[in-house]
């Protein structure tokens, strides 16, 4: 090799191997991700525009139905969040625990719902990989509650993962952080009304609030997000809920958010997520510590355009369950759609639209439809 060929390999070859270490949704950022992979990641965010939100889980194969009846949110009857049906319905742990041997996940198919992704017009999916009844849908060496030793035994993340690499499609991860109705050192009652559900017997999962001890619940959500951050390649963000326990806790305690925050070990958690996937985008909901990356308000924007923040709405194709309820008979029109999706931009604002797949795992029909009319004349405008 002569000096000419050996400088011009020296210098190409560090950008080539970078070149195909980028994740396949940020390729067309690759200078940038190059120099900065958080950066890149940032700006790919901005101009996503619109992503698919599913919501699926143990509580799809009930679609907002217990012995026979519709479930009824009592303090809010005209929202029917089905995904809650655990909650509202107070159904016993061990009880709603045995849904598994029927979570066979037959018709969830990763390949049809990134093309209906793309369909819409959306440069991202989200997938609630573990839901506030603390049902898993990936691998996890922490719980057998999850979607491997089910009925299915199958790992419905890695599926999800493959497509999405495949179509360049970034990858979101929604994971319930502040919320769990089985862990025994979870959030208890104590923290937050909505923190469990108010049963007249006692659980035998639970242990008495003496007992819990959340340092070991935050450490068991470490843990499972490393798993999700190590077992499916490149992750374009972890999506955290559970909100409204830390802050509803926080008014109790007088070193308020940033004492609860730091129980739960939040800023640990951000830490690790972006030194195992600096280009991992990290929300929990309106702001938790303010370090997170974008904010996600439901619905509507909640007035945080002064934020500063980069922005994310999601929102509900049905009028409000985010679960599969098959009660539902009437969806938001394409006009609705077209509405939020002018108001999302309005915030500068990515819009998250929300699919809730039956128990099967298929995306009912009406959404099907609903999200490639939007594709054809809104997302492509």
């Amino acid at each position: 090799m002569n000096r000419r060929t050996f400088l011009k390999t020296a210098v190409v070859a560090p950008a080539a191997v970078a070149a195909t270490s980028v994740p396949s949704y940020l390729e067309t950022y690759t200078a940038l991700y190059v120099s900065d992979p958080h950066a890149a990641a940032i700006q790919w965010f901005k101009d996503a525009r619109f992503g698919l939100f599913m919501h699926y889980g143990l509580y799809s194969l009930l679609g907002g139905e217990w012995q026979g009846k519709p479930m009824v949110n009592e303090t809010a009857p005209e929202h029917p969040n089905a995904e809650w049906i655990q909650y509202h319905c107070r159904i016993p742990v061990a009880e709603y625990a045995r849904l598994k041997e029927r979570f066979s996940a037959s018709r969830f198919d990763a390949n049809r719902i990134t093309d209906l992704a793309l369909a819409a017009g959306m440069k991202y999916v989200n997938l609630t990989t573990r839901h506030h009844d603390s049902f898993c849908l990936f691998r996890t060496r922490e719980t057998d509650f999850n979607s491997v030793n089910s009925a299915a035994r199958r790992d419905l993340v890695a599926e999800l993962a493959e497509q999405c690499r495949k179509k360049k499609l970034g990858l979101f991860l929604y994971y319930s952080h502040g919320r769990d109705w089985k862990h025994p050192h979870a959030p208890t009652l104590a923290w937050s009304v909505s923190s469990r559900p108010h049963y007249q017997n006692p659980q035998p999962e639970y242990i008495p609030d003496s007992e819990v001890d959340v340092r070991r619940y935050a450490e068991f959500m470490d843990r499972q997000i490393t798993e999700l951050l190590t077992q499916y390649g490149p992750i374009a963000g972890i999506w955290l809920d559970g909100e409204g326990v830390l802050k509803g806790y926080a008014k109790k305690r007088p070193g308020g958010l940033k004492e609860v925050a730091a129980m739960l070990r939040v800023n640990e958690l951000y830490a690790k997520i972006r030194s195992l996937q600096p280009q991992c985008l990290i929300s929990y909901k309106q702001g938790v510590t303010m370090t997170e990356d974008f904010l996600t308000p439901e619905r509507q924007s909640s007035g945080l355009e002064k934020s500063g923040k980069p922005l994310e709405i999601n929102t509900t194709l049905q009028p409000w369950s985010w679960g599969y309820n098959k009660f539902t008979t009437k969806w938001k029109s394409i006009d609705d759609l077209t509405a939020l999706a002018r108001d999302a931009r309005a915030a500068k604002a990515n819009l998250l639209l929300n699919a809730g797949p039956e128990g099967s795992g298929a995306i009912v029909p009406q959404e099907q439809a609903l999200l490639r009319e939007f594709g054809q004349k809104v997302s492509r405008k």
